[in-house]
């Protein structure tokens, strides 16, 4: 009988628990994002509001219009795409949220593989 509260107790704790994700709050806004891929460190800065992100990375800025899937999930669409891969739709997802961050994951519509990377808002 002590055993089974034990494990009624720890499955309880740990069901219970959830991720925090106020996603609504990173719909806008200025942000810096990293994403670490094979050990490199890539930065950029973006600007969104709700239908629109504006992104600067290595001196290069891209437009992308945006389709809120829910308040945690958006799909990028290149406005001017330059090549075959910009022609591609991005899918990110919101996984977790700070006061002042965000931990995500994206892909290529359709490809299971994915980087996951944190957006810091800006003021």
């Amino acid at each position: 009988m002590k055993y089974f509260t034990l494990i009624i107790l720890s499955l309880l704790l740990f069901n219970c628990y959830q991720i925090e994700r106020n996603c609504s709050d990173y719909k806008t806004g200025n942000f810096k994002s990293e994403v670490s891929i094979n050990g490199t460190l890539y930065t950029s800065t973006f600007f969104r509001n709700d239908t629109l992100q504006v992104e600067t990375y290595e001196g290069k800025t891209d437009s992308s219009s945006l389709r809120w899937i829910n308040d945690c999930e958006v799909i990028f669409k290149t406005i001017n795409p330059k090549n075959m891969a910009e022609q591609k739709d991005i899918h990110l997802k919101i996984l977790t949220t700070t006061d002042s961050t965000y931990t995500f994951e994206y892909s290529y519509v359709g490809e299971s593989k994915k980087q996951k990377g944190i957006a810091y808002k800006q003021q």
